[in-house]
């Protein structure tokens, strides 16, 4: 294994880039889900809706802290304290929570993607990487069941939940394509052994996402572009409207330290 301390100073950068990415991708992704908190179709599913956003932003938080035993950062800096064009979050976890059938079928599709990211990340050579890989992908088992469920009962529902599926797929569909794309310092990252080759990861996660939806009777059409790298500099409207509000209480005091 490579020990955090032996990790040069470019392949340290290029980690703290991917696990800020990560942990804004979950934190964001946590938060837009917990919009529904109190709103949901069913009392059950708004606890267990609620549940599994808190998992998000948990797991946000674990990958904010890998990246702080390497460069000292703070959760909550990073969090609260970075302004939209500092984030690195995916398109793909920005858009507006939609209704219930979007919702489902967007943390159905990043589940299956952490589904087959997160025990590549387990075979890490870097230790703190693929400690918390492991950990999250135990978690992340309940999601994968949870809105796989919510997929067969959506397609193969009524007329109208069919139909809400299939707007929510071609929606959001272009923007998964985005999210798998590899980022800025991975190849660095690979050389390294830090992070296992990504190149198959794409094929991966629309097989397991195909055979899922097929099985609901939806079909998203061609797979999604998948860019030879990611653009996450650009700040979208709903980037700035989510963090706008979810800083809102850590920024009403400029001098506040603490809360």
């Amino acid at each position: 294994m490579t020990p955090q301390t032996e990790l040069d100073a470019q392949v340290s950068q290029a980690l703290a880039y991917r696990l800020t990415a990560m942990g804004d991708d979950e934190l964001l992704l946590g938060h837009r889900n917990s919009e529904w908190t109190g709103h949901g179709p069913v009392l059950e599913e708004d606890i267990a809706l609620s549940n599994l956003a808190q998992d998000e932003i948990g797991h946000a938080v674990m990958w904010y802290g890998v990246r702080g035993e390497l460069d000292g950062s703070d959760a909550d800096d990073l969090a609260f304290r970075r302004d939209p064009a500092q984030f690195l979050s995916s398109t793909f976890v920005e858009l507006p929570r939609g209704d219930w059938a979007f919702t489902m079928l967007r943390q159905f599709l990043f589940d299956c993607y952490e589904a087959e990211s997160l025990p590549r990340l387990a075979r890490s050579a870097h230790r703190p990487l693929a400690d918390a890989a492991a950990k999250a992908q135990r978690e992340e088992l309940f999601h994968l069941r949870h809105t796989g469920l919510w997929v067969k009962r959506l397609g193969l529902g009524t007329d109208e939940s069919h139909h809400r599926s299939v707007a929510a797929l071609t929606a959001m569909w272009e923007a998964f394509g985005r999210l798998l794309a590899p980022l800025p310092g991975d190849e660095q990252l690979v050389g390294a052994g830090v992070l296992p080759d990504w190149s198959t990861l794409p094929a991966a996660v629309f097989a397991r996402v195909r055979a899922a939806l097929a099985a609901a009777d939806l079909d998203p059409g061609e797979d999604p572009v998948v860019p030879p790298l990611a653009q996450r500099n650009t700040v979208s409207e709903a980037r700035t409207e989510l963090l706008g509000t979810m800083q809102a209480v850590a920024r009403a005091d400029p001098e506040a330290v603490t809360w």
